[in-house]
């Protein structure tokens, strides 16, 4: 049996889930989420608590009961706390700014890199160094991230770039003096 397919979801008060057919609609403070699941699992919700239990051993059955459960479990979270990934700028001249809702990198290029806010996600730049990408669609939230962190990633010698608050860059030495 899954260790996580078989734990039970908590669903805090102010949050809604509907099960219809295959889909899940979760409804809570900070927005609506839903998702597709397999059409053989099965979703029960008995109280305050949610349960995802398949019919059988198969490979596909095994490998979507976890899946489902932690998709639910995000979805859960993220329309009642949110999610927040943060990033840091590292490196001379290396700014953002917030203009309007889209974001202006400068990166070391010859142009400023814009980038634009995707529905759903919400941009906050405390200081000129660091970016809180916020949302409550939790794969969207990381997906923007990387974005981010992909318009100029960390380099090994410097330590340069774009990386994520906490990240550690594995540094590398330069050339070798005779």
């Amino acid at each position: 049996m899954s260790r996580i397919g078989k734990k039970p979801v908590q669903i805090p008060a102010g949050v809604d889930v509907t099960v219809d057919g295959n889909k899940v609609i979760v409804k809570g403070p900070k927005g609506t989420l839903e998702q597709d699941i397999y059409e053989k699992l099965t979703i029960s919700i008995e109280g305050n608590e949610l349960t995802v239990a398949r019919p059988d051993d198969e490979r596909e059955s095994r490998a979507r009961h976890g899946l489902t459960r932690a998709l639910i479990y995000n979805m859960v979270v993220g329309v009642s706390e949110g999610y927040t990934k943060g990033l840091e700028l590292a490196g001379v001249g290396y700014r953002v700014q917030l203009k309007g809702t889209n974001l202006e990198l400068s990166l070391g290029y010859s142009h400023p890199v814009v980038m634009e806010q995707p529905e759903g996600i919400t941009f906050e730049v405390p200081d000129n160094t660091h970016i809180n990408v916020k949302g409550i669609n939790k794969q969207q939230v990381g997906q923007i991230a990387a974005e981010i962190r992909g318009k100029r990633p960390p380099e090994p010698y410097k330590g340069k770039g774009i990386h994520y608050v906490g990240e550690h860059i594995r540094r590398k030495l330069g050339k070798a003096a005779k």
